[in-house]
């Protein structure tokens, strides 16, 4: 029975609450949440309104894009991903081989760094 009043763990009940609908505890805590939101109204109501949400979101994001949509998502992640590669191909390995380092780099290696 709701005594309507919040109690002293409120607070870590409310904090665990989508473990509890999620049904991620264990036995023993969800034993203890579930005592808890039988005795407290304004957690019951969190709880309620959490329950809620949560079932919203998942109706709301459970639809799959239709395959016209898919396939041209899915046909220019392919093209982004074959530009990149060829960007990469199009790097000679000698120029990265020879290349000298700057004179800034080249003083900066023989001075020691100050701090």
């Amino acid at each position: 029975m709701s005594c309507g009043h919040p109690h002293d763990d409120c607070a870590s009940v409310l904090e665990h609450v989508y473990e509890y609908i999620d049904h991620e505890m264990e036995d023993d805590d969800c034993a203890t949440v579930q005592q808890h939101l039988d005795d407290c109204s304004p957690c019951l109501a969190e709880y309620g309104l959490e329950q809620a949400v949560k079932s919203l979101v998942h109706r709301c994001c459970s639809e799959t894009a239709p395959d016209e949509l898919r396939a041209k998502v899915l046909s220019k992640i392919r093209q982004v991903q074959e530009g990149a590669a060829a960007d990469v191909r199009c790097v000679p390995v000698e120029s990265v081989d020879s290349a000298q380092p700057s004179d800034d780099a080249a003083a900066a290696k023989q001075s020691p760094a100050l701090s």
